[in-house]
């Protein structure tokens, strides 16, 4: 029998430092660093001290690469708004460096094999890839003047959803993938509604108040009030976002028989709608109508259906037709979505007028990046950049004209008319069917608040999207044995070993 090792006497890496050459090193190390950061300041010891941390992320990106689209995740909730706190931070060239790590990392875990692209072979990714194509031979339109307009806008809205559908594909495809992406969707929104609560009712922060002083105030202070934009892009972004939260996460609570999760996502939900409303988005209001209005039809049940119909009646009642309320600032800015005679959504369709006859010889548009105030910059004198577009579907129109409307609507409704025929009729499971049900009613509730605000493609929502495109469009994949690991809790029922026919019913 051996004896027994006292656990403070046995070596361990800490011994080292008995040595005194190892403590001559050290004594170097740290004296080199000092030099450095006195001769340098204290930028260079603050790189110094993330480096370690750098390399560790970028290891682990490289042996798992579904990071890589966790990260852009993450990115997409705080880039825009790191502008307040450190000016000339380029968000597109950050997506786009993370997006050629991804796929670089793709490559090295396949370093020994070929890739296989089979899992990114699907209609989705075509569908993407004629988007894409459109979009780059945007650059030929006759009408366009600027190509610095055109390459600082065409990534988002023509080349993001190609780069990130095959990767969600190949990457992300197993329930526990999906279940992580909830889990961070959820904090990053139960974040940024907290940071909302905070400049409501405490105080932006510095740098905040400094955004507003200088010219952001004209959209987000509203008859003395603050419309509450978190650290996102701005006010829009926030309560679009927010509202897709909020019906994505309450429908997966109605699902969810795990008792922590089905908190985690009602508080998640709810947090989701009050963000809405204290953004002071008015076209927020459409996600959660259209949202649940579509979770009533998928779910074919008579008593659900006429539940959720009630609700959704009694809330547009409320909104249209009483002043209940009306005390309240951020209900009385939401009642001014459902007034036709409102100035802003009057302004709005003057402006469609003048596009309707500014394009009716341009069935290519004015040029990718041509339209909206963000043009500006580039055209400072020309009708599209001096016409507001607002509408993410008029920008569309607007710069790649009625054939890529058409294209582009053509590709949205292809995926909620799937994505609901697969969830009526072809998921067995019924866990993975409550995710994509949730889903595919947030992705419809986005389509329409779309109209009223430029949200679909915008950080971060535009990222969540295209990752659930992925899904929604090839559910099945999540619905086998590979897609159904157990750490997810998604496994198709059984007795005795034998799987349920499809046609049992567990929810």
């Amino acid at each position: 029998m051996e004896p027994i090792q006292n656990p403070f006497e046995s070596y361990t890496g800490a011994n080292s430092l008995r040595s005194p050459r190892s403590l001559k090193l050290y004594f170097a190390i740290l004296l080199t660093l000092a030099w450095v950061i006195s001769s340098n300041g204290l930028s260079i010891g603050v790189i110094l001290l993330v480096a370690p941390f750098v390399f560790f992320y970028l290891f682990m990106f490289f042996k798992f690469p579904q990071l890589g689209l966790y990260t852009m995740v993450f990115l997409g909730f705080i880039l825009l708004g790191l502008n307040r706190y450190v000016k000339g931070i380029q968000g597109g060239m950050i997506m786009d460096g993370v997006f050629a790590l991804s796929y670089i990392s793709l490559f090295f875990k396949n370093y020994y094999t070929r890739v296989d692209w089979k899992p990114a072979a699907k209609d989705i990714t075509a569908l993407a890839a004629i988007w894409a194509a459109y979009g780059a031979f945007g650059f030929f339109n006759p009408e366009l003047v600027s190509t610095e307009a055109y390459f600082a806008t065409v990534r988002g809205v023509s080349f993001y959803m190609l780069l990130m559908v095959p990767l969600a594909l190949m990457l992300l495809n197993t329930n526990k993938h999906v279940d992580a992406f909830f889990v961070l969707w959820g904090i990053l929104s139960i974040l940024a509604t907290t940071k909302g609560l905070w400049q409501l009712y405490v105080r932006p922060d510095p740098w905040e108040q400094a955004w507003l002083d200088a010219g952001a105030y004209t959209n987000h202070i509203v008859f003395g009030k603050l419309r509450v934009f978190s650290f996102l892009s701005d006010a829009g972004q926030f309560g679009a976002n927010q509202a897709y939260t909020g019906v994505v996460f309450l429908i997966l609570a109605s699902g969810t028989k795990n008792r922590n999760r089905k908190i985690f996502y009602i508080i998640t939900g709810l947090l989701g709608i009050y963000g809405m409303f204290i953004s002071g988005t008015r076209g927020a209001i459409t996600v959660p109508f259209a949202g649940f209005l579509l979770y009533s039809i998928i779910r074919k049940k008579f008593n659900i259906t006429i539940s959720v119909m009630t609700f959704l009646v009694i809330a547009y009642v409320f909104f249209k037709f009483t002043s209940i309320g009306q005390n309240v600032d951020q209900i009385r800015r939401m009642r001014t979505a459902f007034d036709p005679n409102d100035k802003s959504f009057q302004l709005r369709l003057s402006n469609q007028k003048k596009m309707k006859l500014y394009l009716a010889t341009r069935p290519f548009g004015g040029g990718i990046g041509h339209a909206g105030s963000k043009a500006l910059k580039y055209l400072p004198y020309s009708f599209l950049a001096n016409t507001a577009t607002d509408s993410w579907y008029v920008m569309i129109w607007a710069e790649q004209g009625i054939v890529g409307l058409v294209l582009h609507l053509f590709i949205l409704f292809y995926i909620i008319i799937k994505a609901s025929y697969y969830i009526m009729v072809k998921i067995r499971d019924p866990i993975l069917k409550i995710k994509m049900t949730a889903l595919v009613c947030g992705m419809m509730g986005i389509m329409v608040a779309a109209y009223g605000n430029a949200v679909l493609g915008a950080f971060p929502t535009g990222m969540m999207i295209y990752i659930s495109m992925a899904w929604l469009t090839n559910p099945l994949i999540l619905d086998t044995p590979q897609g159904n690991d157990p750490a997810s809790g998604s496994l198709p029922e059984t007795v005795n070993g034998t799987l349920l026919p499809a046609s049992s019913n567990r929810d």
